[in-house]
Protein backbone atom coordinates (compact mmCIF):
# COMPACT_ATOMS: atom_id res chain seq x y z
CA UNK A 1 0.00 0.00 0.00
CA UNK A 2 1.66 3.62 -1.21
CA UNK A 3 2.46 5.89 2.00
CA UNK A 4 -0.29 8.29 0.36
CA UNK A 5 -2.92 5.40 1.63
CA UNK A 6 -1.57 4.60 4.91
CA UNK A 7 -1.62 8.31 5.55
CA UNK A 8 -4.73 8.89 4.45
CA UNK A 9 -6.59 6.27 6.63
CA UNK A 10 -4.51 7.16 9.63
CA UNK A 11 -6.34 10.54 9.39
CA UNK A 12 -9.42 9.02 8.82
CA UNK A 13 -9.32 6.59 11.13
CA UNK A 14 -7.86 9.17 13.54
CA UNK A 15 -11.10 11.48 12.49
CA UNK A 16 -13.87 8.60 13.37
CA UNK A 17 -12.64 8.18 16.84
CA UNK A 18 -12.80 11.81 17.11
CA UNK A 19 -16.21 12.06 15.75
CA UNK A 20 -17.04 9.19 18.46
CA UNK A 21 -16.61 10.84 21.05
CA UNK A 22 -17.63 14.49 20.06
CA UNK A 23 -19.00 16.86 17.63
CA UNK A 24 -17.01 17.71 13.96
CA UNK A 25 -17.61 20.98 14.61
CA UNK A 26 -15.46 20.68 17.71
CA UNK A 27 -12.71 18.63 15.80
CA UNK A 28 -9.44 20.85 14.69
CA UNK A 29 -7.60 19.47 11.83
CA UNK A 30 -4.74 19.76 15.53
CA UNK A 31 -6.89 17.30 17.12
CA UNK A 32 -7.07 14.80 14.05
CA UNK A 33 -3.10 14.91 13.67
CA UNK A 34 -2.40 14.46 17.46
CA UNK A 35 -4.58 11.49 17.34
CA UNK A 36 -2.85 9.76 14.86
CA UNK A 37 0.68 10.97 16.13
CA UNK A 38 1.18 13.17 12.11
CA UNK A 39 1.70 17.17 11.67
CA UNK A 40 -0.35 19.43 10.40
CA UNK A 41 1.35 19.81 7.38
CA UNK A 42 1.24 16.21 6.53
CA UNK A 43 -2.64 16.72 6.54
CA UNK A 44 -2.56 19.77 4.65
CA UNK A 45 -0.36 17.91 2.05
CA UNK A 46 -3.75 15.47 1.79
CA UNK A 47 -6.51 16.88 2.36
CA UNK A 48 -7.54 20.80 2.36
CA UNK A 49 -9.83 20.88 5.37
CA UNK A 50 -10.94 18.45 7.54
CA UNK A 51 -14.44 18.50 5.74
CA UNK A 52 -12.59 17.25 2.32
CA UNK A 53 -11.65 14.36 4.89
CA UNK A 54 -14.53 13.62 5.57
CA UNK A 55 -15.85 13.70 1.88
CA UNK A 56 -12.87 11.17 1.34
CA UNK A 57 -13.84 8.86 3.90
CA UNK A 58 -17.47 8.70 2.11
CA UNK A 59 -15.58 8.44 -1.48
CA UNK A 60 -13.09 5.70 -0.37
CA UNK A 61 -15.68 3.27 1.54
CA UNK A 62 -18.41 3.79 -0.58
CA UNK A 63 -18.66 5.35 -3.99
CA UNK A 64 -15.46 3.42 -4.93
CA UNK A 65 -17.66 0.19 -4.01
CA UNK A 66 -20.27 1.63 -5.86
CA UNK A 67 -18.76 2.39 -9.07
CA UNK A 68 -17.34 -1.31 -9.18
CA UNK A 69 -20.15 -2.94 -9.19
CA UNK A 70 -22.48 -3.53 -12.32
CA UNK A 71 -25.06 -0.51 -13.09
CA UNK A 72 -27.83 -0.42 -9.95
CA UNK A 73 -31.54 0.39 -10.32
CA UNK A 74 -32.37 3.27 -7.90
CA UNK A 75 -33.56 0.65 -5.31
CA UNK A 76 -30.61 -1.29 -5.44
CA UNK A 77 -28.72 1.73 -5.12
CA UNK A 78 -30.89 3.25 -2.17
CA UNK A 79 -30.60 -0.23 -0.08
CA UNK A 80 -26.75 0.35 -0.73
CA UNK A 81 -26.53 3.75 0.37
CA UNK A 82 -28.79 3.28 3.14
CA UNK A 83 -27.12 -0.14 4.92
CA UNK A 84 -23.84 1.88 4.43
CA UNK A 85 -25.19 4.98 6.22
CA UNK A 86 -26.69 3.02 8.85
CA UNK A 87 -23.26 0.79 9.88
CA UNK A 88 -21.75 3.80 10.18
CA UNK A 89 -24.61 5.59 11.56
CA UNK A 90 -22.78 7.41 14.69
CA UNK A 91 -19.88 8.81 12.01
CA UNK A 92 -22.72 10.40 9.25
CA UNK A 93 -24.98 11.69 12.06
CA UNK A 94 -21.56 14.20 13.34
CA UNK A 95 -21.05 14.54 9.54
CA UNK A 96 -24.29 15.69 8.42
CA UNK A 97 -24.93 18.11 11.15
CA UNK A 98 -22.41 20.24 9.56
CA UNK A 99 -23.82 22.44 7.09
CA UNK A 100 -21.97 25.00 4.46
CA UNK A 101 -19.23 25.59 1.99
CA UNK A 102 -17.10 22.89 2.01
CA UNK A 103 -19.54 20.25 3.59
CA UNK A 104 -20.09 16.32 3.58
CA UNK A 105 -23.99 17.89 3.35
CA UNK A 106 -22.88 19.97 0.16
CA UNK A 107 -20.94 16.88 -0.88
CA UNK A 108 -23.16 14.27 -0.59
CA UNK A 109 -25.98 16.52 -2.55
CA UNK A 110 -23.39 16.84 -5.31
CA UNK A 111 -22.74 12.97 -5.70
CA UNK A 112 -26.75 12.34 -5.15
CA UNK A 113 -27.82 14.89 -8.20
CA UNK A 114 -26.08 13.22 -11.34
CA UNK A 115 -27.73 9.61 -9.83
CA UNK A 116 -31.16 11.50 -9.05
CA UNK A 117 -31.02 12.95 -12.77
CA UNK A 118 -30.58 9.88 -14.52
CA UNK A 119 -33.34 8.26 -12.39
CA UNK A 120 -36.06 10.82 -12.75
CA UNK A 121 -35.05 11.63 -16.51
CA UNK A 122 -38.30 10.90 -17.91
CA UNK A 123 -40.18 12.70 -15.10
CA UNK A 124 -40.58 15.95 -16.48
CA UNK A 125 -40.75 16.45 -20.09
CA UNK A 126 -40.09 20.72 -19.10
CA UNK A 127 -36.16 21.27 -19.56
CA UNK A 128 -36.55 24.52 -17.71
CA UNK A 129 -38.49 22.52 -14.81
CA UNK A 130 -36.20 19.62 -15.03
CA UNK A 131 -33.30 21.67 -12.88
CA UNK A 132 -35.87 22.39 -10.24
CA UNK A 133 -37.26 18.79 -9.70
CA UNK A 134 -33.50 17.56 -9.52
CA UNK A 135 -32.73 20.08 -7.02
CA UNK A 136 -36.22 19.14 -4.85
CA UNK A 137 -35.53 15.55 -4.96
CA UNK A 138 -31.71 15.93 -3.75
CA UNK A 139 -32.81 18.07 -1.10
CA UNK A 140 -35.73 16.09 -0.15
CA UNK A 141 -33.58 12.81 -0.42
CA UNK A 142 -30.66 14.72 2.13
CA UNK A 143 -33.26 15.90 4.87
CA UNK A 144 -35.11 12.51 4.65
CA UNK A 145 -31.32 10.72 4.74
CA UNK A 146 -30.41 13.07 8.54
CA UNK A 147 -33.53 13.27 9.75
CA UNK A 148 -33.43 8.86 9.56
CA UNK A 149 -29.86 8.53 10.89
CA UNK A 150 -30.73 11.46 13.55
CA UNK A 151 -33.75 9.82 14.60
CA UNK A 152 -32.36 6.49 14.32
CA UNK A 153 -36.33 4.34 14.74
CA UNK A 154 -36.23 2.18 11.89
CA UNK A 155 -34.25 0.10 9.71
CA UNK A 156 -32.61 0.86 6.29
CA UNK A 157 -34.84 -1.69 4.54
CA UNK A 158 -37.98 -0.03 5.93
CA UNK A 159 -36.41 3.74 5.47
CA UNK A 160 -35.84 2.51 1.56
CA UNK A 161 -39.01 0.82 1.49
CA UNK A 162 -40.81 4.60 2.13
CA UNK A 163 -38.82 6.35 0.27
CA UNK A 164 -39.59 4.53 -2.70
CA UNK A 165 -43.32 4.40 -1.85
CA UNK A 166 -42.87 8.61 -1.60
CA UNK A 167 -41.57 8.90 -5.16
CA UNK A 168 -43.94 5.96 -6.69
CA UNK A 169 -45.88 8.90 -7.73
CA UNK A 170 -43.31 10.83 -9.59
CA UNK A 171 -41.73 7.45 -11.12
CA UNK A 172 -42.33 3.61 -10.37
CA UNK A 173 -39.45 2.02 -8.40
Amino acid sequence: MPDSSITKKALATALKELMAERPLSKISVGDICERCNMNRKSFYYHFKDKFDLVNWVFYTEFVEQLMAQERLDARSFLEGICAYFHKNRAFYVNALKQTGQNSFSEYFADVMRPILTIHYMGVVDDDDAHDFFITFYTDAFLTAVKRWLDEGVMGPARFVDLVCRATRGAKGL
